[in-house]
């Protein structure tokens, strides 16, 4: 082997390890269920199925999810000495010392820059300016500000999980309605319990990171009974594009049976007292937002199916007739 092959593998070498580590830092398994939550929106914006609207959608997510990972990456920068002291942070890229602060806050920047622009392209003004703020409330406010300071953080934080119906409907009709507001406030509802379940479970490790946590700071039950409030609201809130006719009373049941489950999770977690009870409500948490989201995309497909054939649930005729709400 000669030193240029030699050099252009080793080249080749640590240039796919940065792009695992960037890929990681980026946190794309939370990415997924962002994006996730932001897809059923696709078919509520009223606009037909064509290839451009299909194609235009899938540079949106995209977009969407590159401001997501930017977020990400700010994060890890900015509490990468807070990661160092928690067994499920320590062995990401800065605190295993794989990547240096400064290649982690460019890397950040740059995504921030090329989403908004992105977004501001594709979408116009108020897809990009929702997208920035975004990124600027979950750096800034919830991860600098409200994270080391209150319990209350992750409540007050987890509209920045949230926003991307909003940037979804923002870039593909340039305004923002009820329809994206609910899906919204659906993981905004969502993000406590879920939250606080591997809060109660990683208790001591929070605790000495820093992060003045809801158990940390009045116990492990009274946070339950706060996860059950915010759980309950959460489906309730999950069920409201049904009356409102954003889906069809087929969702709606999907939409109720999985939130007895959750609902049921949440309690005996209350009954249990035990940590591994929470950890099993944190991971059914994500089960049951992921399939709730699922049962919409299923709900649109068979509506925008079944819609020239007389049933009247697909918001491809119901969007139309949603005044906005920006």
């Amino acid at each position: 082997m000669t030193d240029t092959t030699a050099g252009a593998r080793s080249g080749g070498l640590v240039a796919a390890a940065h792009l695992r580590m960037w890929w990681e830092i980026a946190r794309p398994k939370v990415l997924v269920l962002v994006l996730l939550t932001g897809v059923p929106m696709l078919g509520m914006t009223g606009l037909p199925l064509t290839f451009a609207f299909a194609a235009k959608g899938a540079l949106v997510l995209l977009g969407t999810g590159v401001a997501g990972a930017s977020s990400s990456a700010y994060n890890a920068w900015w509490e990468r000495d807070r990661d160092a002291q928690m067994a499920r942070t320590k062995r990401r890229p800065m605190p295993a010392a794989a990547m240096v602060p400064g290649e982690a806050l460019a890397l950040a920047t740059v995504l921030a820059a090329g989403s908004t622009a992105g977004l501001l392209w594709l979408g116009g003004p108020l897809a990009a300016l929702v997208s920035l703020g975004t990124i600027a409330f979950y750096v800034i406010v919830y991860t600098v500000w409200l994270k080391p300071r209150t319990p209350q953080n992750i409540v007050i934080g987890g509209a920045a999980g949230a926003t991307a119906p909003m940037i979804i409907e923002a870039a593909m009709t340039g305004r923002i309605t009820l329809a994206s507001v609910i899906l919204f406030a659906v993981v905004f509802l969502w993000t406590p319990p879920h939250f606080w379940a591997i809060a109660i479970f990683r208790k001591e490790e929070y605790a000495a990171a820093g992060f003045p946590m809801m158990p940390n700071v009045i116990g492990d039950q009274p946070t339950r009974w706060r996860s059950l409030g915010y759980a309950i609201l959460t489906v309730l809130v999950a069920l409201a594009p049904v009356p409102l006719g954003l889906l069809s009373p087929l969702y709606g049941v999907a939409s109720l049976a999985l939130g007895a489950w959750f609902l049921y999770a949440v309690a005996r977690s209350i009954v249990a007292d035990d940590p591994r009870v929470d950890w099993r409500v944190f991971k059914i948490s994500i089960a049951y937002l992921t399939l709730l989201y699922g049962a919409m995309l299923v709900d649109l497909a068979t509506s925008a199916i079944a819609g020239p054939f007389g049933q009247p649930y697909s918001l491809l005729i119901y969007g139309l007739n949603w005044s906005p709400v920006l």
